[in-house]
């Protein structure tokens, strides 16, 4: 489409006192003159109204380009119609910069190209939607990286990190974002194209001749900045140069050091001021990034631990002085965080005692010798100071897990109860390291004067710590003291020449201080800068300049109440279900890839679309819940549409750092949305499966037949919506009658080693008696005894479809079954990680008073085959030599309850009991199957498409001959229809590994 007829199209609307139909009517001609989609309906409203941050803005539409040309249209529209943009990758800004009114330009999801790499040279250009980790995936084969570091960056994009001049955990090393970039393709206001890099003094005075506006730009800064006198202000207003993490306003100090103005300075480039600009200047399409050589390979970490914060601080000028990789600070607060969380309790491993602060200095080497001397320098340092008491060292493979916990921060402050919460507005300042200790001091008597304990965090190398007032806002006083602190840090700031933003940029929550920090006169050229640049301000109005005050379009609202609701899952931990929703913080943890390990949120890996996230979802339940006019606010489409794609994989459970549980809040609004919605049949018929099964399972044979008719099954398909691609699963004989028949053969000859109650859930029961069959074999060859008892299936089909007063029942009733069997000695064994971890999980949160007193202790004797296993062999009551010295190659795919709720670990340490076993876990993140979800006619795609992304290419790339193991009974159905190999369960390889008593050889 042409210029001159998309201006006609765009221009049938005038840009002022637009009707919404007339509006509505533009949107529609935008999105045919696209090739990507842009949407106004209020679901995606919603879900693009917050970012990171505190703010809370209902943008008009939101548009996912798939081209430069529609980022193009994109910009003559909004130019049109006076509607502003801004551009949004992760959207895991800090300060409301992904915030907007009018439209979201998302490219997350097509920019997302590695468009060109120069080894020699060391660059590589890059789309804005491509991933920083995932950047450095691509580029480690080549023996280069991208440093900048941000403790998002497995889902941080570069579009971002230009616009933030993020910098990160390494930037006391290798610089921030503005140190990096070399080129920047641009679209600019008026919809013309523009590239910005170093210019020779010809190049430049060429740009100055233009009569287009990019040549105005060019004109503003050499007219502006050849006034010694505006230089010298520049130079004497901005935060202290040895402060490498500066993000204050624009970047006009990096253009007072260039060339033409100083005659030996760098060429002349905008890139410095388009970084850190937060897309109010342009729109960039392109980045060139300069590369790093990969640093030694030998790491080495020294965790300090401190009596004070500011002992802490003093550490870290001594620490700074043997130039270390990374130099992080954790509090006590964010420490304690992590006492109950249950992701992040298996990462304080080397905490000793209960320390104010902790430090953690990386440093590395060329051999590990290498490493460990320049740790140990930094120890008699910190010993010859008497700073510190404790001083452990971590080596690979633990150092990840310390930078887990440090990286989880953010998510974790939001795990404190009730409407208080840690707030960022003043979490981002940074000042020259030999004044940090100081500024602290200033800082707590500045929190003492308001009541309150900061929260320290993060970049104590760098001068920067992520300090963090607890507030309540929806409370009018804290409102109030969110303003006061916000305006009293400023000026302590500007007491101490630093800079209010250190790496996640002024957005809303600084921008109006921005004056004070570098005074009227540097501010009026912010503005005059912005205006060249964006004369109609459609490019992210209302950061860095002309900013709304920092306590409008807030999340919350002053005097808001949260709304009480009756729900038979217990959130009382929370404060109710819409707390719980409330968790969630935005700082997209469900958005990493698989390729950066975990689970959450498979069906986002398939689709790419910020819909499918825990966080879309969060966003959701929050809108709604707080502010639905209907008397059941469940009962909205938009929420089941939300809700549609999450597949329960509980991946958030173990993942997101703000332990929000969206796989429970889903079962709960089922519940509750099908109290004013009809259920579907086939909703039904899985939820009553076992019972069905049941049935069928006693004429097994005919049961079979009848299933397996090509008609018949075309027909059960179509009546229940069923993918046709999907093989029916079969039903066998019981393997509860198998057990009753055999009863006197499940112990061992001598006297047992152990004696433990068999799970026999409804999935090993009916479907897949031969994996039971393995693991009664398997515990009564290894010498224990094999106990069953009359019990219920698990409901975990009822759970998965909101049939929450069934599956409440059932918990119940394996409550008084179980209650007065279970202890440590005799524990409760299951074989399906999704039936078993119900007992851990959802029963105690089905059951009130004392009930949930008996759930708990009932969750604390319930392990997987697997788990006991290990815990038998750490017993030493399980030897290797008691299996096959025969050589195998296993590759272990676990589910993803396990590795939400429990731990695959196990299962690979006892798959590798066999000596000669070798066993690799696969990094595949979901299967896809999610139960009854990859069945389903209208879900299958997306199943087999999350099974696509990881699982399938791991498991067709292993040799014919090598094992896959997988302990879910839908993760062996998902492989086999993906790949047509059979998985076997654990208990089938270790059963056949075994080398067979007699005892055992007398079971059938």
């Amino acid at each position: 489409m042409n210029k001159s007829k998309t201006h006609y199209l765009f221009g049938m609307v005038s840009t002022k006192d637009t009707s919404s139909d007339q509006l509505g009517s533009a949107f529609k001609t935008l999105a045919e003159a696209m090739t990507g989609e842009l949407v106004s309906d209020f679901l995606h409203r919603v879900i693009y109204s917050t970012d990171a941050s505190i703010y809370r803005e209902m943008p008009l539409a939101v548009a996912t380009p798939k081209t430069t040309e529609d980022l193009r249209l994109i910009i003559e529209f909004a130019s049109t119609h006076g509607i502003s943009i801004t551009p949004r990758a992760a959207g895991t800004s800090l300060a409301g910069q992904t915030t907007g009114g009018g439209l979201i330009v998302d490219v997350s999801r097509h920019f997302t190209g590695i468009l060109e790499l120069n080894i020699e040279e060391q660059w590589v250009r890059v789309q804005p939607g491509v991933i920083r980790d995932e950047l450095n995936r691509f580029l480690e084969p080549h023996g280069l990286f991208f440093g900048p570091n941000t403790s998002t960056a497995n889902r941080a994009m570069i579009g971002g990190m230009v616009g933030n001049n993020s910098s990160g955990t390494t930037s006391i090393r290798y610089g921030v974002t503005r140190d990096h970039v070399l080129e920047i393709k641009a679209l600019l206001s008026d919809g013309s194209a523009a590239v910005f890099r170093d210019l020779s003094e010809d190049e430049l005075l060429k740009k100055l001749e233009l009569d287009t506006l990019e040549g105005k730009i060019y004109r503003f800064a050499i007219t502006q900045l050849s006034d010694n006198a505006v230089r010298d202000n520049i130079v004497s207003s901005f935060p202290d140069p040895s402060i490498h993490r500066r993000n204050t306003g624009y970047a006009l100090d990096s253009l007072v050091h260039r060339k033409p103005f100083k005659a030996d300075g760098l060429p002349f480039s905008y890139c410095p001021v388009l970084t850190g600009s937060e897309g109010t200047l342009a729109f960039v399409t392109e980045v060139k990034l300069s590369l790093s050589p990969l640093p030694p390979p030998h790491q080495v970490l020294v965790c300090g631990h401190f009596r004070s914060v500011y002992e802490s601080l003093q550490a870290t000028r001594v620490a700074m002085e043997t130039q270390p990789y990374a130099c992080e600070l954790m509090d006590k607060v964010i420490l304690d965080c992590t006492r109950d969380s249950r992701v992040y309790q298996r990462d304080r491993f080397f905490l000793e005692g209960d320390p104010e602060a902790v430090l953690v200095v990386e440093l590395r080497g060329h051999t590990e010798e290498d490493a460990r001397q320049q740790a140990n320098k930094v120890v008699q340092m910190w010993r010859a100071k008497n700073l510190g008491y404790a001083y452990p060292m971590v080596f690979a493979p633990d150092i990840s897990r310390v930078w887990s916990l440090r990286a989880a921060g953010l998510g974790l402050l939001s795990n404190i109860p009730g409407d208080s919460s840690p707030v960022a507005c003043i979490e981002d300042t940074a000042v020259a390291i030999d004044k940090l200790p100081e500024y602290i001091r200033d800082f707590e008597e500045l929190m003492a004067h308001h009541g309150q304990k900061a929260v320290y965090y993060a970049h104590a190398g760098a001068g920067e710590l992520h300090l963090r007032p607890i507030l309540n806002l929806k409370n009018a006083n804290d409102r109030r003291l969110f303003k006061a602190i916000t305006q009293d840090s400023a000026r302590l700031v500007k007491k101490y020449n630093g800079s209010l933003s250190g790496e996640h940029g002024d957005g809303r929550v600084r921008a109006p201080y921005i004056p004070e920090m570098v005074g009227s006169e540097i501010y009026q050229l912010f503005k005059g800068l912005k205006s060249v640049w964006d004369p109609k301000g459609i490019f992210n109005p209302g950061k860095i300049t002309d900013p709304l005050p920092i306590d409008q379009d807030l999340r919350f609202s002053e005097g808001q109440k949260t709304p009480e609701f009756e729900t038979i899952l217990d959130f009382s931990r929370e404060g109710g279900i819409l707390r719980a929703a409330e968790k969630c913080n935005g700082s997209a943890d469900c958005r990493k890839l698989p390729s950066a390990g975990g689970v959450m949120c498979p069906s986002y890996h398939a689709t790419r679309n910020e819909k499918d996230t825990t966080r879309a979802r969060a966003n959701a339940l929050r809108e709604f819940l707080t502010h639905s006019p209907q008397s059941n606010p469940f009962s909205h489409q938009e929420l089941k549409e939300v809700m549609d794609l999450c597949i329960s994989c509980k991946g958030c459970t173990g993942e997101c750092p703000s332990d929000v549980d969206m796989a429970g809040m889903k079962s709960e609004f089922l519940h509750q949305y099908h109290k004013s919605n009809r259920r579907p049949l086939r909703d039904y018929f899985f939820a009553h499966s076992a019972v069905l099964n049941s049935i069928a399972a006693t004429t097994p044979a005919l049961s079979r037949a009848i299933l397996s008719n090509p008609l018949i099954g075309s027909m059960v398909k179509g009546l229940l919506s069923i993918a046709p691609q999907r093989p029916l699963p079969l039903v066998s004989r019981p393997l509860s009658r198998w057990l009753r028949k055999n009863r006197h053969l499940l112990q061992p000859d001598s006297p047992p080693i152990g004696r433990v109650y068999l799970f026999c859930d409804e999935f090993t029961n009916l479907l897949d008696v031969e994996v039971g069959k393995s693991a009664v074999r398997l515990l009564v060859g290894l010498g224990y005894e094999v106990v069953t008892t009359p019990h219920p299936e698990s409901g975990r089909a009822a759970l998965s479809k909101g049939f929450l007063e069934k599956a409440r029942l059932l918990a119940e009733r394996h409550i008084s079954v179980f209650a007065p069997l279970l202890s440590d000695q005799t524990p409760l064994i299951g074989l399906e990680p999704s039936a078993i971890l119900s007992f851990r999980d959802e029963y105690p949160k089905l059951v009130r008073g004392p009930l949930k007193e008996q759930a708990t202790k009932i969750a604390s004797c319930t392990l997987l085959l697997e788990e006991f296993l290990h815990r038998e062999v750490e017993a030493g009551r399980i030897r290797p030599e008691q299996f096959t010295q025969e050589p195998a190659q296993v590759l272990l795919h676990g589910h993803c309850h396990q590795k939400a709720l429990a731990s695959v670990n196990p299962s690979a340490f006892v798959l590798g009991l066999p000596e000669q076993y070798t066993v690799e876990v696969a990094q595949t993140g979901c299967c896809g199957m999610a139960g009854s979800f990859g069945y389903e006619r209208e879900h299958y795609d997306i199943s087999m498409k999350i099974g696509e992304q990881a699982l399938f290419p791991a498991v067709t790339r292993t040799p014919t001959t090598t094992i896959i193991a997988a302990p879910g009974t839908s993760c062996r159905h998902q492989i086999a229809d993906g790949t047509g190999r059979k998985a076997l369960h654990p208990a089938e390889i270790l059963w056949q590994a075994l080398v067979k008593p007699d005892v055992v050889k007398q079971i059938p």
